[in-house]
């Protein structure tokens, strides 16, 4: 199998579309254009990237960084072997190579100088250089490289430079509304109509919580989690209380809000 075939996704990922994000992005692939993809938890970044490489039929290489992430993990580095030393491409050689689409997850999560590494691919060169092999690699021009990351979420010491945030156009995400985000938990589960919209009156009791006790609201993916354990014959309250709560909160009265919110709606 080519390391093309290898990265491409074969089934459509399911994604419902919020606003006219879809064709933005599409837009700016046919430019070519770094993209930043910006959003709370859970809201669909990742699943949103899936699709549109689903769509676009281009390869797509997914790394989730973090903060032991170094430069080599992402450009390569030598191995040894029986015969030897050998080079061994990172993912984003590979995605540069073949004309992937890199999707960079939760980018502040690496180091900052780790995340100048892309600079030289983000404009008008459309290089990355490997200092240790003595490489440049022109980049394939089917390459794009898209980065995610949750500003709501971030310390002042977590956040990206100016000087990387300017080479990126930028997509605001957010939860959906609540009709919309109640049709996803319904057709990623399977549970009806009036589960899937108590299910989302939950997290918007938890959302509201934000800022007031809680780092992050109840996300989408969680209202999934929650409905999966239903359908395999947990009661509503025990999957949200370990699906919605338990995840997102340690204080004691945060808990007992939300698991008073709970009993309200499936009284």
């Amino acid at each position: 199998m080519s390391d093309t075939e290898q990265y491409t996704i074969k089934s459509e990922p399911f994604y419902q579309p919020q606003f006219n994000e879809t064709e933005l992005y599409e837009a700016a692939y046919a430019a070519r254009m770094p993209v930043m993809i910006k959003g709370p938890t859970g809201c669909g970044k990742s699943r949103f990237i899936e699709y549109m490489a689903w769509k676009l039929g281009k390869p797509l290489i997914t790394v989730a960084c973090n903060e032991d992430m170094t430069a080599s993990d992402l450009v390569g580095r030598y191995l040894l072997d029986a015969d030897g030393t050998r080079w061994l491409d990172g993912p984003l050689t590979v995605a540069a190579r073949i004309g992937a689409i890199c999707y960079l997850d939760e980018i502040v999560e690496a180091r900052q100088d780790t995340t100048v590494v892309i600079h030289p691919l983000t404009d008008h060169r459309r290089v990355l250089p490997l200092d240790k092999k003595g490489e440049l690699v022109d980049a394939h021009p089917d390459f794009q490289l898209v980065i995610s990351y949750n500003p709501g979420y971030q310390s002042l010491m977590k956040d990206l430079k100016q000087s990387t945030k300017q080479r990126f156009s930028a997509l605001d995400f957010d939860y959906p509304d609540s009709s919309v985000e109640a049709s996803i938990v319904q057709k990623e589960t399977g549970v009806d109509e009036g589960m899937a919209d108590k299910l989302v009156k939950i997290a918007h009791a938890a959302r509201n919580l934000k800022g007031h006790g809680l780092d992050e609201g109840i996300s989408t993916r969680l209202l999934v989690y929650a409905a999966n354990l239903m359908k395999r014959g947990v009661t509503p309250a025990d999957a949200c209380r370990m699906a919605l709560v338990r995840p997102i909160t340690d204080d004691a009265d945060i808990r007992a809000t939300l698991d008073h919110a709970i009993d309200a709606v499936f009284a």
